[in-house]
């Protein structure tokens, strides 16, 4: 019984801290966080996607220190940070035909 009470207690925990993550996310209009991946970072944009309700992801980063960044841009103009890591790498590599 402690046992299933601790595991539903970190599941429990695991998830407040998830939802905090998100409401942690830094969100400014789009020219100051371009701004600031640029100057900070040495990131530049690198890839591009059209997401859900007209919002629009894209990567940055920096071939010099690896450091990357995914934002998504809302259609009034704000963009939110949503990961950012090390040891980016761009790859060309040729897609698998579909099967």
């Amino acid at each position: 019984m402690q046992n299933t009470l601790f595991k539903m207690t970190m599941g429990l925990g695991i998830m407040v801290l998830a939802a905090v993550q998100v409401q942690a996310q830094t969100c400014a209009p789009r020219e100051e966080i371009i701004k600031r991946l640029a100057e900070t970072y040495g990131e530049t944009r690198q890839g591009i996607g059209i997401a859900r309700q007209g919002a629009v992801m894209e990567v940055y980063a920096s071939t010099a220190s690896g450091s990357w960044t995914i934002t998504v841009t809302l259609p009034d103009g704000t963009t939110c940070l949503i990961a950012s890591g090390q040891s980016y790498e761009d790859m060309d590599e040729a897609l698998p035909p579909n099967v």
